[in-house]
């Protein structure tokens, strides 16, 4: 430890070293082991000065996932501008291939459907709530549908059709 750098932790206390600063203008520091005014030897730190520094603003993703792992020690250098470039690209890449992939799905599923090779989906209907008047009435309608305590074997035809 410099003769300087003693001087300005026994005058200032803690000293923090700025590592760097992310997009979204938050402060990356690192606090060297040091001792004490006591003498007590006091570990080696991390932390961020978020831009926005109330808790209850509090989002998660924040701060960025490499600048996230320095801070809990999972690296031991602090990342690069080229290297957070680098993986946003990659992110953004992931992301329009995701989408690709999902709209060539919806594709196939839709001709799979034209084919009549796949049944469509069913999408539950709610009628009302638990606490509404018509909860529970009978409705009567020309869907397969049964709640099973009134189910008769044969009892539906499709509509158009003669009996």
């Amino acid at each position: 430890m410099s003769r300087i750098t003693s001087l300005l932790r026994r005058t200032f206390g803690v000293v923090k070293e700025h590592v760097g600063t992310d997009h979204l203008g938050n402060k990356y520091y690192y606090i060297p082991e040091q001792k004490s005014w006591t003498g007590r030897l006091l570990r080696p730190r991390r932390l961020v000065e978020a831009a926005n520094p109330k808790v209850f603003e509090y989002i998660e993703g924040i701060i960025p996932s490499e600048w996230d792992a320095w801070i809990r020690g999972r690296r031991k250098q602090p990342p690069t501008t080229e290297e957070l470039l680098q993986n946003e690209r990659y992110r953004e890449q992931i992301k329009i291939r995701a989408s690709e992939a999902e709209e060539r799905d919806k594709a196939l599923q839709a001709k799979e459907y034209e084919e009549g090779l796949v049944a469509q989906p069913v999408q539950t209907q709610v009628k009302g709530h638990a606490s509404a008047t018509q909860f529970g009435q009978t409705d009567f309608s020309e869907d397969p549908v049964s709640t099973a305590n009134t189910f008769q074997p044969g009892s539906w035809t499709p509509p158009g059709s003669k009996k």
